[in-house]
């Protein structure tokens, strides 16, 4: 399985410990700095609509920070690809997407005159220095009104979120149906590959909790339930021996899981369709999260500081040991960790910044 800028120059042994390979080491960071000149990433587009979710933080549900809508021209275009029953079945879905956001407007509104109201109340009671019982009752439902009101708009950007997801997984099935028409897949450039893995990081769902509610399985740090079974074309990570039988944890793509044997079949995302498929034991394979945690609401959802994992090394497909050098102060931030590499004196690289969706628990294997 040549790995190319997937490989570090180490891999982990079956005790968890970093070995030195018997041949020449390689330079990763000038590899992927040298095909980087040679295959420029194809960013994609920013979305056309952002919704805030300010009001929704009271809401407890799993909201994202951005609601990603495709231009009337882009969306046209989009389409392109996909089979006539599930262009109309995405164009409904626009169609409803489109009155979801007119609706999220409405409540913001709302909500904006109950803030104001909130506000200017605060400001007389400061200016008089007391807070009389009128005073109590009038912000007691003026802030009864507010979580309503906060709630009612989070609805709708849920409504909005599955909207979308259920776009984007018609849009994958379809395409997913055309590879297996019988045509040959086209292999995705390494640059496009590159900015579609960071884009599904970023709009990875954000969960914040409700007051005194825990995060879920696969929220950040928090692992799938024991008797988790991942779903075809889910993105996992997965411990495969390579054509050099040099073992390595790669991001993969769900083929199947069979229950009678226990085991998955996954693809490697960085190959042709079927020319690395894998069936692997169930201990192989670590589901990645689902959903980002919110370091102000639920900072036990993420790794601490200096706890060891495996991290998707940047611009390659492959993760890697590593300790965590600082964990995301905010819900858009990224990991700061340090990779495992016997090239510098302390035996770890400079801080690199990786995703959420890409930052696991490290499993360490069994001794022999």
């Amino acid at each position: 399985m040549p790995r190319g800028s997937k490989g570090k120059g180490n891999n982990a042994n079956e005790n968890g410990k970093a070995e030195a390979k018997s041949e020449p080491k390689v330079d990763v960071k000038s590899e992927i700095k040298t095909e980087s000149k040679n295959e420029k990433s194809e960013p994609v587009k920013a979305a056309d609509v952002k919704i805030e979710n300010s009001a929704a933080s009271t809401s407890g549900q799993c909201l994202s920070p951005t609601l990603s809508s495709s231009s009337a021209d882009e969306g046209k275009g989009a389409l392109g690809g996909v089979t006539a029953s599930s262009r109309e079945k995405i164009q409904t879905f626009l169609s409803e997407l489109f009155h979801n956001i007119k609706d999220i407007q409405v409540e913001r509104d709302r909500a904006e005159h109950n803030l104001t109201n909130i506000s200017k109340t605060h400001e007389k009671m400061q200016e008089e220095g007391k807070v009389t019982p009128y005073y109590r009752q009038k912000l007691k439902s003026l802030y009864s009104a507010a979580t309503t009101d906060a709630e009612a708009e989070a609805e709708v950007i849920r409504a909005a979120l599955e909207k979308i997801k259920e776009i984007k997984k018609l849009q994958e099935k379809s395409a997913k149906q055309k590879h297996d028409s019988g045509r040959p897949k086209q292999i995705m450039r390494r640059g496009v590959l590159m900015s579609q893995l960071q884009q599904n990081a970023t709009t990875l769902p954000l969960w914040v909790s409700k007051p005194g509610e825990s995060p879920p399985p696969l929220c950040g740090a928090v692992p799938a339930d024991s008797n988790y079974i991942s779903q075809a074309e889910d993105k996992v990570a997965a411990r495969v021996k390579g054509q050099d039988e040099e073992e390595n944890w790669i991001l993969a793509e769900v083929v199947e899981f069979n229950p009678h044997t226990g085991k998955y079949e996954v693809d490697d995302v960085d190959a042709e369709e079927g020319k690395e498929r894998h069936c692997i034991s169930k201990r192989r394979v670590v589901p990645l999260p689902i959903w980002k945690a919110n370091p102000e609401t639920d900072p036990g959802a993420l790794f601490p500081k200096k706890t060891l994992v495996l991290a998707l090394y940047p611009q390659t497909t492959c993760f890697y040991r590593a300790l965590v050098d600082e964990p995301p102060k905010k819900p858009q931030d990224d990991y700061s960790v340090l990779f495992e590499d016997t090239s510098y004196p302390t035996g770890y690289s400079p801080p690199l910044m990786v995703p959420q969706r890409y930052v696991i628990a490290c499993k360490e294997e069994k001794k022999k």
